[in-house]
């Protein structure tokens, strides 16, 4: 009978220790994921994909060489305080021969709240032309904007 009463225990650490590998190996492959893969930059969306790393890293000038003339001169600016992208994911893309238009979900993070921290998500689309034979960015949503200047209130 104490055979019979050693048994069980020995499939219960056999359980336990293949769930504790499971875990390991889970964890390793989350936190060894790493950065996006960089998509072509001579395509649409790896111009979306170069100018979204910008603007959520703060570098204006670098999300501005990517707009086009037109959209550099509509800026009208973004307002301090406004959180910043936390991150942006590919939809889709639709190429035409002069103009694409790429389908990104912008997912904002907020720190305060009677809960602890928030994000919110949103699906929005830039509009892009080529221009000498590159894509730019005509028509950045606005969570994404990258101006330079801020206005002054009216």
């Amino acid at each position: 009978m104490d055979v019979a009463a050693r048994k069980p225990d020995r499939i219960l650490l056999a359980l336990v220790g293949v769930v504790l590998v499971l875990v390991v190996v889970a964890l390793a492959v989350v936190f060894t994921r790493g950065e996006p893969a960089p998509l072509d930059q001579s395509s649409p969306a790896g111009v979306v994909q170069q100018y979204s790393k910008a603007v959520i890293d703060g570098d204006i000038p670098t999300a501005q060489s990517f707009l086009t003339p037109g959209a550099r001169s509509s800026c009208r600016g973004s307002y301090p305080g406004e959180p910043r992208p936390a991150r942006v994911v590919l939809i889709s893309t639709t190429e035409r021969t002069d103009s694409a238009t790429v389908r990104v979900s912008i997912i904002q993070s907020s720190q305060g709240g009677p809960f602890g921290p928030s994000e919110y998500e949103m699906e929005e689309a830039f509009l892009l032309l080529k221009v000498n034979g590159k894509w730019m960015i005509d028509q950045p949503p606005y969570p994404l904007t990258a101006c330079s200047v801020v206005p002054a209130k009216q």
